[in-house]
């Protein structure tokens, strides 16, 4: 049961990643005016980095079950649950709590600490 609740909170945390990512290229960006253009591409890119490294902690939440190692284990969850544990405060206090992902990113947290 433990691995299973890993597995889903990466899963999870993929499914949160991918929706940031989509939503950001086509709500967000399409409406900013950023000036000049090249932070705007700076911008468009830091976005997408942390997409990138959700999906990253989604995977390796995903595959800790199989790991032969408890230290890996006890790691892996520890940081997964402080960078989608910030990440999920940054996101409730900058929208006042009127956004759904940091319910989403709070979900994957919960599971990855309860699969630990």
């Amino acid at each position: 049961m433990r691995d299973l609740l890993l597995q889903c909170a990466g899963v999870g945390a993929v499914i949160v990643a991918l929706i940031h990512g989509i939503l950001g290229e086509t709500k967000v960006f399409p409406r900013a005016t950023i000036e000049p253009e090249r932070l705007r591409t700076l911008i468009r890119l830091v976005w997408q980095a942390s997409t990138v490294a959700w999906i990253g902690c989604g995977v390796l939440l995903v595959v800790t079950p199989w790991m032969e190692s408890a230290l890996a284990r006890h790691w892996i969850v520890i940081i997964m649950a402080c960078v989608f544990g910030l990440s999920a405060c940054a996101n409730a206090w900058a929208t006042r709590g009127r956004h759904f992902g940091w319910m989403a990113l709070s979900a994957v947290v919960v599971m990855a600490i309860a699969g630990y």
